[in-house]
């Protein structure tokens, strides 16, 4: 398992990644897949650096932004997502949208909305890989 189900563990892979990326240490390919998403988020890079500030962080309208851990989580999915095809078309429908945009980032943000909406209408089947493909399609 990649990830830990305990909020505080998963909070300092990102706190680690992030500081490893800062310093210029070794990093280890989940380190960099991680680092490279914080990067794109400068909104988060404060929080990151201060490792009891990350542990304490609760989500609020007082926080002034949304989960950001789950946010980059999202992106980290989404790109697992690309690199293994799955489901099948999501890696082409990637590329179009990302080429149509000219920034990757973004296409990853409009992506993400539609991920969103397919897991929260999941059934017990799972998400309908279909309608999550036919989203992607409607937000280029």
């Amino acid at each position: 398992m990649l990830f830990s189900p305990d909020r505080n563990k998963l909070r300092l892979m990102y706190v680690e990644a992030w500081r490893k990326r800062r310093l210029g240490l070794p990093m280890e390919a989940l380190d960099l897949m991680i680092a490279d998403v914080v990067a794109l988020h400068p909104e988060y890079h404060a929080l990151l650096e201060d490792e009891e500030k990350t542990l304490a962080w609760e989500e609020s309208p007082e926080q002034g932004m949304s989960n950001p851990f789950l946010h980059m989580g999202m992106h980290l999915g989404l790109r697992e997502q690309v690199s293994t095809d799955r489901p099948a078309g999501i890696r082409a429908a990637f590329e179009r949208l990302a080429a149509k945009l000219r920034d990757a980032h973004e296409a990853e943000h409009r992506i993400i909305a539609c991920l969103l909406q397919a897991l929260n209408e999941a059934g017990p089947q799972g998400p309908d890989e279909r309608a999550y493909l036919e989203c992607i399609r409607r937000v280029g």
